[in-house]
């Protein structure tokens, strides 16, 4: 098992990480981008953290609620047996479908048998674990209160005696207890009456979301698990969608290559939303659409990459140096300033959600129209700026280049957009834009492809390979029956694989050079193989992928080629969303094939 060991639980608006021995080791409040109370995850003895520790030896395991975010611990133990509930208030509530999502969570401790004995570690270290803190006692809670900022506080309520939580006192638990962290003091009576029905409510909610989405005859809980992450990485009061909940989870240990993912890429974003719209969710998908419009509020704006959550354009990236970071790898991150980078792919991602957004859920005529402004916005965009070199998919720092892929992207911008002129009947507008698609095209395949190494390269101005050039036959720039792109998989796939792994890239960037696989670009494998018609290799390699999850099925940014341990931010939505596409054509294979006849 690797060293991201850890389950989440959430509801949209934040989350918490909760270890594989059932501690809250990071927890962002009130929402995803908020400062930490706790951090342990990036700091052992500063971090602070809210564990629940057995007295005695003990047998822990842990699972999910079946077709929930609610996430199950259970301690097993001579003494008797109990489980904990986690989980974060989720549904609807009201005439107008609004949802109840409070910065609040709750730890359900259901007694199994016996008198366990338990002692809870409640340590709270709010702002990233620069603050220690007092606690002051009131009729039903525990007030933490920061001692720098009295303004800064937070409410434990528990059934437990709360001076014993304090003093870490043992309990022997002679039946169910709750515990609870609020950002708000309750204006209700909190107690085990109350806790059960906000822990039922929530389940239904994850079991109707889940009930209303697109089965598959294969890899049908895989799917469905990776789906659940997606929803909790999303931001249900912007349409943001996160790339990752944590920041400066190290792509290696003891190495520097650690960045804030708890923003909106229109990358990353656009292909998650995209997900859920082929699953069967489009709410998510018109909430995103939302937050674009949000941030591109008058056509004179100009695209970034990424943004807030809350539509932010502003992102100043700092590091925390009291923190000594994951397994020790420093720096620790907060804010991230690739936002003022040039990445040339991310209109094409965006588009090609937009063209779903038309095709599948078109709004109200003013909506419409509003998105129709968004689509010329970005092809005036594309058309100034696809010839100019650029940062790249993988954020190069301190240099551009003229990245195949982003030219590749921008090929799928103006491609899409044809298609949506003559969804509206813009016929106007087809031929000039269909001449820019032509022209990028044609650049491509003259200055991508590089007869020397019988590939598509990763630049014009290099040889060298990278698996981001699996994308071009996903998004319909060339077939997968042609020899240039066979050709590129299997130069990939020579050059690249290592120890059963995949490379982005080989050759230096502003870092030196990678030294772990990046995750999604072994499934963007698989899906090459398949596509070029390898379904058993393929199959082999997704089976085998599937296996380097966590205890939970939960993955992250990397993976180790030695140990296959998980590295990079958790959980990675790119991660999740490329095993759904993947599991989805092996499944479909599996539908079709039924009805083939020998």
């Amino acid at each position: 098992m690797g060293k991201l060991d850890y389950g989440v639980v959430g509801n949209c608006r934040t989350a918490a990480l909760i270890s594989n021995k059932g501690s809250i080791e990071w927890f962002c409040f009130p929402d995803f981008d908020s400062p930490s109370i706790f951090s342990k995850i990036l700091d052992k003895d500063k971090g602070g953290s809210f564990e629940l520790i057995p007295e005695k030896d003990c047998i822990i395991s842990q699972k999910y609620l079946e077709h929930t975010n609610i996430l199950c611990t259970t301690y097993e133990m001579q003494e008797g047996a109990f489980e904990v509930l986690d989980f974060m208030p989720r549904y609807k509530i009201g005439e107008l479908n609004s949802y109840y999502l409070p910065p609040e969570l709750y730890r359900f401790i259901r007694l199994k048998r016996g008198k366990p004995q338990l002692t809870i570690r409640y340590n709270p270290r709010p702002d990233y674990g620069k603050e220690t803190v007092f606690h002051k006692s009131g009729p039903s809670y525990i007030k933490t209160i920061s001692t720098k900022n009295n303004r800064n506080t937070i409410y434990l309520y528990s059934d437990l005696s709360l001076q014993d939580i304090m003093e870490e006192k043992c309990f022997v638990l002679t039946g169910d207890a709750y515990l609870m962290i609020s950002y708000n003091q309750k204006l209700i009576k909190i107690d085990l009456t109350r806790v059960y029905l906000e822990y039922q409510r929530t389940k239904v909610y994850w079991l109707d979301w889940i009930n209303r989405s697109k089965k598959f005859t294969l890899y049908n809980n895989t799917i469905e698990r990776s789906m659940l992450v997606l929803k909790l990485l999303s931001y249900q009061r912007s349409g943001a969608v996160l790339a990752a909940l944590t920041t400066s989870i190290p792509e290696t240990i003891g190495g520097t290559r650690n960045w804030d993912y708890r923003f909106c890429w229109l990358r990353d974003a656009s292909m998650s939303i995209k997900t859920l719209i082929s699953l069967g969710h489009k709410g998510a998908a018109r909430r995103f659409m939302g937050f674009i419009h949000n941030v591109l509020k008058s056509k004179q704006e100009n695209f970034q990459i990424m943004y807030g959550i809350r539509n932010e354009k502003i992102l100043t990236e700092k590091t925390l140096p009291h923190l000594s970071g994951f397994e020790g790898s420093k720096p620790v991150r907060i804010g991230n300033m690739a936002y003022l980078q040039k990445q040339n792919d991310s209109l094409g991602y965006l588009m090609d959600v937009i063209y779903y957004y038309y095709m599948y859920f078109p709004g109200t005529l003013d909506e419409i129209e509003e998105m129709w402004e968004v689509v010329k916005n970005i092809v005036k965009s594309v058309s100034e700026e696809w010839e100019k070199p650029d940062n790249g998919i993988w954020e190069i720092r301190n240099s551009v280049s003229h990245f195949v892929l982003s030219k590749v992207m921008c090929w799928v911008a103006m491609d899409r957009a044809v298609k949506i002129a003559l969804l509206l009947g813009e016929s106007g507008y087809v031929l000039k834009w269909e001449a820019v698609a032509a022209k990028i095209k044609q650049d491509v395949l003259d200055k991508g492809w590089k007869e020397e190494i019988s590939s598509f390269s990763q630049t014009y101005d290099n040889t060298e390979l990278d698996a981001s050039l699996l994308l071009m036959e996903d998004y319909g720039f060339i077939s997968s029956s042609d020899e240039k792109y066979i050709k590129t998989v299997d130069a990939i796939l020579k050059e690249l694989m290592n120890n059963g792994l995949l490379y982005r890239y080989r050759n230096q960037d502003g870092f030196g050079k990678p030294v772990t696989a990046f995750t999604i670009c072994n499934f963007w494998l698989v899906k090459a193989l398949f596509r070029i018609g390898r379904i058993n290799q393929a199959k082999e390699i997704f089976e085998r992928l599937l296996t380097y999850g966590n205890h939970l099925n939960l993955f992250s940014e990397d993976l180790d080629f030695e140990t296959k341990e998980q590295l990079g931010n958790f959980p990675q939505a790119y991660s999740h969303l490329a095993i759904i596409e993947t599991a989805i054509l092996f499944s479909e294979e599996q539908s079709f094939s039924r009805f083939i006849r020998p």
